[in-house]
């Protein structure tokens, strides 16, 4: 199966650029609705992902906790706590599921290490649950585990 078909282009995602402030980002994540988003370089590499709570926890332990000196901080010095794992564009289904177990999506990068875009977490269950229903439907008794002997 290729993954590029569950991709959500680049030109459709809500990313922000470490070098931007962490009001900018702040206002972007919540305009969109989003507790975590991608992050990029200017040269489109994808960096890692920040959260609501990296930036929280980094604006209260390093800085004073002010929106206004938000606007001075650069994303790229908040400490992130983990950064969501992308997969390269050739990755396999199994490769999206290992990641997506821990992550709200994937992001996906080309041969240069740019960000091409994401894979979201919901898309991929979506799929596997049109699987399982194919499935059950291919036996006999429409249900798993109604095999002869059970």
């Amino acid at each position: 199966m290729n993954i590029l078909f569950f991709l959500t282009p680049k030109s459709e995602v809500a990313f922000i650029f470490d070098d931007e402030s962490v009001r900018q980002a702040l206002e972007k994540m919540e305009n969109r609705k989003f507790t975590a988003v991608p992050v990029l370089n200017r040269q489109g590499g994808y960096v890692g992902s920040i959260t609501e709570g990296d930036m929280l926890w980094g604006i209260k332990n390093q800085y004073n906790l002010s929106l206004k000196n938000a606007e001075h901080i650069r994303v790229s010095s908040i400490p992130r706590r983990m950064d969501y794992q992308p997969v390269h564009v050739d990755a396999t289904m199994e490769d999206l599921i290992g990641k997506a177990l821990n992550q709200n999506f994937v992001p996906v990068v080309d041969d240069q290490k740019s960000f091409i875009g994401i894979i979201r977490r919901r898309d991929i269950i979506r799929y596997c649950y049109n699987k399982l229903m194919s499935l059950q439907a291919e036996l006999p008794s429409g249900r798993p585990g109604n095999e002869a002997g059970e």
